[in-house]
């Protein structure tokens, strides 16, 4: 299996888009690395994880082929994953020889914010877009396209049963962990019988340790330690922190420094990991 990571920021993106701090000055003074959009990720360029307002963005910087993709998991709905609006542009007239149905898995608010997007729009219906959407409950194994994926509690919006996902295929297991906090209990015990060949994790704010909705890179040593514990990781297992936000001090080159200490590696913009 393999993970492209087509976004790494946090919702402002990095630089923030009206933001002027010195963090934001320096990335848009260095570029490369430092550039980050909102977060995204594609697993074998199949399956699509989230959908951000910066998806044609990624479409066209890394080849993202959005019209053969036929399954999207979506963590939950706040606007930085999930821009459902994009989806008017598989209208008949807009998208011309798409490859299918796109089978879209989330929660009930994703599925609430999609049908109003749909309602706003003269005749138009999820059929005519060739769009499936999938209703999904935490725990629970679904399939799709040769896939098994596992939505799991994340802790991020008290207000919504936001997801994280194991995603497997061929006796390979990834944990993509954010948008979330430290995991909650329910997950951890659930996860006592797996086994992980790469971890990514949520590391918004960076070099501070917070106590839910997001991590920091001291959260990502704890929640790495109780899966060694547990056996859920072997010395093979690879871990990728990720959705970075300027409040967390670091920019790329120094984040790569003070995670290399724990054996992680930095997500960025268009990186691909095999595992």
């Amino acid at each position: 299996m393999k993970i492209q990571y087509l976004g790494t920021a946090a919702a402002e993106g990095w630089p923030g888009i009206f933001c002027n701090c010195e963090m934001c000055k320096e990335a848009r003074r260095r570029k490369g690395k430092d550039i980050r959009t909102r977060s995204q990720a594609v697993i074998d360029d199949k399956i699509v994880i989230d959908l951000p307002p910066d998806t044609y963005l990624h479409m066209l910087t890394y080849g993202l082929n959005m019209p053969s993709i036929q399954t999207m998991l979506v963590t939950h709905s706040h606007q930085d994953h999930w821009y459902p609006e994009e989806l008017m542009m598989r209208r008949e007239g807009f998208a011309v020889d798409m490859k299918g149905t796109l089978s879209i898995y989330g929660n009930d608010a994703v599925k609430e914010s999609l049908k109003r997007v749909v309602s706003e729009a003269l005749e138009y219906s999820p059929h005519r877009a060739q769009i499936e959407y999938h209703e999904i409950k935490e725990f629970t194994t679904y399939s799709s396209q040769g896939y098994e994926f596992i939505p799991l509690k994340a802790t991020h919006n008290p207000r919504e049963n936001c997801f994280i996902y194991i995603i497997k295929k061929d006796g390979k297991s990834l944990l993509y962990a954010n948008d979330t906090g430290y995991l909650a209990e329910e997950t951890w015990d659930f996860m006592q019988n797996e086994h992980f060949d790469l971890v990514s994790m949520d590391c918004t704010m960076q070099r501070i340790k917070i106590p839910t909705n997001h991590m920091g890179l001291p959260n990502n040593v704890d929640v790495v330690e109780r899966l060694k514990k547990m056996g859920c990781v072997d010395k093979n297992t690879k871990y990728v922190v990720t959705h970075f936000s300027h409040n967390g001090g670091w920019l790329h080159e120094e984040m790569e420094k003070q995670a290399a200490v724990y054996g992680f590696d930095v997500a960025y913009d268009g990186m691909t990991v095999e595992f």
